[in-house]
């Protein structure tokens, strides 16, 4: 598979006034790869050679996107000397430091919000490799202006979202204890989310202004009054490079 897909600039796309800022997620722990972990962030552990964070980078910028968000929190520096050492790969990145306390997804958009701008921005694991069409994600978005577009696919996964028939986000649900969350009497599809999301920042005004808190709560919280949309691509390749059995598993697909 080519490390990036054949895309040119939507530039005369009417839903692409402007391309969206993009954040990776890339502050977390990564216990599921230790031993690398314990010496090294999650970013840059290597898949045929190249970084997490170099292959996301690349990923993203193939679509037009040149503006960044990363936030850091486990070997923060090494991120930073890594960015420094490649010259940012030629794009627009801002560092959202969250080196006293990393504060899980939800608290790490609320920290990096001044960076993310007025407009609906995108966001991506930086531990997820895929070939999702992003283009085809911000159309939906678009075009459909919910609160938050969620990307979704028939995988295995222990927790899974539940959709409508409408693809409207009604509750979540753990298949390994049971646990669940459901917001509607009408039969729903069970889907894996695949760590990518596009968000309106109106959200902001719906959201804690600060803590350590995951932004799937808020989802569960706003999805009863809010329209919270789920993206289906499945059929594509999607690869958690959460486990270093993963790592073997993407250098497969990605050389």
């Amino acid at each position: 598979m080519n490390d990036t897909p054949n895309f040119q600039p939507p530039t005369s796309n009417p839903f692409f006034a402007t391309l969206p800022k993009a954040m990776l997620f890339a502050a977390g722990l990564g216990t599921r790869l230790k031993p690398f972990t314990d010496h090294h962030p999650k970013a840059l552990a290597k898949v045929s050679g190249k970084t997490l964070l170099e292959r996301n980078i690349a990923y993203l910028k193939s679509f037009g996107i040149t503006e960044f968000i990363i936030n850091v929190h486990h070997f923060a520096d090494q991120i930073q000397s890594y960015l420094e050492e490649n010259n940012y790969f030629d794009v627009n990145i801002q560092i959202s430091d969250e080196s006293d306390e990393v504060l899980e997804t939800g608290g790490g958009l609320v920290k990096a919000k001044k960076l993310l701008g007025d407009e609906s921005f995108l966001v991506m694991n930086v531990d997820i490799l895929t070939d999702l069409n992003v283009e085809d994600l911000m159309q939906f978005h678009y075009q459909h202006q919910p609160l938050a577009t969620l990307a979704v696919s028939d995988r295995a996964s222990s927790r899974k979202l539940l959709l409508d028939s409408n693809h409207h986000l009604k509750g979540w649900r753990n298949l390994q204890t049971g646990e669940e969350i459901i917001e509607s009497e009408n039969p729903l599809t069970e889907k894996a989310f695949s760590g990518i999301h596009m968000i309106n920042p109106r959200i902001f005004e719906k959201m804690p202004t600060n803590g350590k808190f995951s932004i799937m709560k808020t989802y569960m919280e706003l999805m009863k009054d809010e329209v919270i949309l789920g993206f289906d691509h499945s059929g594509g390749l999607l690869i958690d490079v959460g486990r270093p059995e993963s790592v073997l598993e993407a250098e497969k697909y990605f050389q």
